[in-house]
């Protein structure tokens, strides 16, 4: 019976964590902490140095467990990553996720030979383990608070972010094997590499058309969908890695494939990723937490605090410039992308590969890396909204507080059935604003269904069933804002109205407006779809030197009026605004 008792002590002391983790989650977004900091703290308080006395050291179990989380959250950022948002930034994020993470590591290097002593090799493998960007990090903090920044620089950031882990893992564990004593000819190295790239890439491709496949050739029981997509994934990666492939490359294109495919039961797969997804982390911050020794770090932390430093203020904003100056990034995105090089458990999660090959010293990888994780999330992670705004790369843009009900119809691909309530003063009541091939289907008004014969126009406090295409979603949000919601249908259209395709140099010429010379051959509907992270939205705005340019109207789902507002530069001093260069 007290092999029962000590069973039962175990999933009381699990669900206490789980329950923990959503108490920090609920305070985490109240104090505006980065929230995978507050699940690290939260191991450190649990573990061996804190107040839960937790002694914990299984690495294996949790390299395990970190290389599960890894991929759940690789597949997740693929899931979110669409072409059509990504168009010119392939390129130069994986050139990032490359040279960009060897010149890194590099670097770093170079600052840890000085500041800990290590001789090069061992400082090059120091440096890699830092060298990446971490997805989880990256991918919840850019979400978190409603924050969105232009095209290009969000979708580089999350290209870079989901690329270049492959990248860091593979020459950690090459050069842990090189000082292990294990370590292969440079031909074979370069043949591995290669093996790697086109197995990650063939299987990745491979395994997210049979997911998709999968999810529209079975009818499946409900909420299976989302199981089948994420065993799907998981089998991606691990049979990837059994054959020398990158598993993390191949989980990270399976959801790009899978996300850009027409898929049954996508938002029903979404919405349990995203909560499969939040769990990862928790689990995976909360054991490497739960590893450290917080006396141990002590020991390391100011030789570890200049590392940080080094890495954040010079090595990776060296990497970052030379890597996309080429490609004409502005100042203002290169120092913001340099900025959100966020280390975070990747960097930890990859410090235990040494401990696992009983490497000499394997702890101080760890404790320098836990260090640095910890500086990065709280200096970096902590300050990424302002420095949004203070890089310019911000767009005035915030979620819509809309409550979507979404739907799969099973026998077709090309619609859902979304369901609203239809708030006062929404555009929503004017059914020339719906996005194209959207229809109503019934409504509930006063507690009686109505067909849409029945029903006719929308009323205030109706509740709207509606057939449209599934990527039509987002623009339905917006549209089903109240007057009281703030969003981009608040606000003044401008005195002056333009049609969408203006060309803005001929418009500065005739306003004597002072444009970056980069706009001159672009039209305003060009400019809003490039800027913007997703599709324009009626009410969106955009600075253009002294005037501001707002959506008036769109049509099929491209901006075809703008209005024209001008505002003195006192008045946006004061209202914070800033001429987007």
């Amino acid at each position: 019976m007290e092999i029962l008792h000590t069973i039962d002590l175990r999933l009381l002391g699990g669900a206490l964590l789980v329950l923990a983790g959503i108490a920090s989650s609920l305070l985490a977004r109240r104090f505006g902490a980065p929230l995978l900091l507050v699940f690290l703290v939260l191991g450190l308080v649990l573990g061996v140095d804190g107040p839960g006395g937790i002694r914990y050291d299984n690495t294996q179990f949790t390299y395990l467990v970190g290389s599960l989380a890894l991929a759940l959250i690789l597949f997740d950022g693929g899931l979110q990553t669409r072409a059509s948002q990504v168009k010119g930034s392939v390129v130069p994020s994986l050139l990032l996720a490359t040279v960009g993470v060897l010149a890194t590591a590099a670097l770093t290097a170079v600052a840890a030979h000085y500041l800990l002593g290590l001789e090069p090799m061992r400082a090059m493998l120091l440096g890699t383990v830092l060298a990446s960007t971490d997805a989880a990090a990256v991918f919840f903090l850019l979400r978190a608070g409603g924050l969105h920044l232009e095209r290009r620089t969000g979708s580089t950031l999350e290209l870079e972010s989901g690329a270049n882990d492959p990248v860091a893992v593979f020459l950690t564990i090459a050069l842990t094997g090189w000082l292990a004593g294990n370590a292969p000819t440079v031909s074979m190295l370069i043949v591995q590499i290669v093996w790697a790239i086109v197995a990650g890439v063939a299987l990745g491709y491979a395994g997210g058309r049979v997911i998709v496949w999968a999810l529209n050739r079975f009818s499946l029981p409900s909420g299976l969908h989302p199981w089948l997509a994420m065993a799907g994934a998981v089998s991606v990666f691990a049979l990837t890695n059994y054959i020398g492939g990158s598993g993390y490359l191949a989980v990270y294109l399976a959801g790009i494939v899978i996300a850009n495919r027409p898929v049954r039961a996508r938002n029903e797969v979404m919405s349990v990723q995203d909560a499969t997804t939040w769990f990862a982390q928790l689990m995976m911050f909360l054991l490497l937490g739960l590893l450290a020794t917080p006396s141990r770090l002590l020991d390391v932390l100011w030789p570890a605090l200049g590392v940080a430093a080094f890495l954040m203020f010079i090595a990776r904003p060296l990497a970052v410039a030379a890597c996309l100056l080429p490609f004409r990034y502005r100042a203002g995105e290169i120092g913001f992308i340099a900025w959100v090089g966020l280390r975070g458990a990747v960097g930890i999660f990859l410090a235990s590969i040494p401990l696992l090959a009983k490497l000499p010293n394997a702890w101080l990888y760890f404790n320098v890396a836990f260090v640095v994780v910890l500086t990065s999330l709280l200096v970096q992670g902590w300050t990424l909204t302002r420095a949004a705004h203070w890089f310019d790369v911000a767009v005035p843009r915030s979620d819509p507080d809309t409550r979507r009900v979404q739907l799969d119809l099973p026998g077709t691909l090309d619609y859902d059935l979304l369901g609203y309530r239809v708030p006062a003063g929404s555009k929503a009541l004017d059914a020339q604003s719906w996005p194209l091939n959207t229809r109503l289907m019934m409504a509930v008004r006063e507690g009686k269904v109505l067909t849409a014969e029945e029903a006719g126009a929308l009323k205030p406090d109706d509740y709207a069933y509606l057939l449209a295409p599934p990527n039509s979603a987002r623009r339905l949000d917006w549209l089903f804002v109240g007057r009281d919601g703030e969003g981009p249908t608040q606000g003044s259209f401008g005195s002056f109205t333009l049609p969408g395709n203006v060309a803005l140099g001929e418009l500065a010429q005739f306003y004597g407006l002072h444009i970056p010379k980069r706009f001159a051959a672009r039209t305003a509907a060009q400019l809003f779809d490039e800027r913007f992270d997703d599709q324009p939205q009626i009410g969106d705005r955009l600075a253009l030197g002294p005037a501001t340019l707002i959506v008036r109207a769109m049509k099929d789902e491209r901006v075809a009026q703008v209005g024209l507002e001008f505002v003195s530069l006192g008045e946006r001093l004061i209202s914070g605004g800033k001429p987007q260069a």
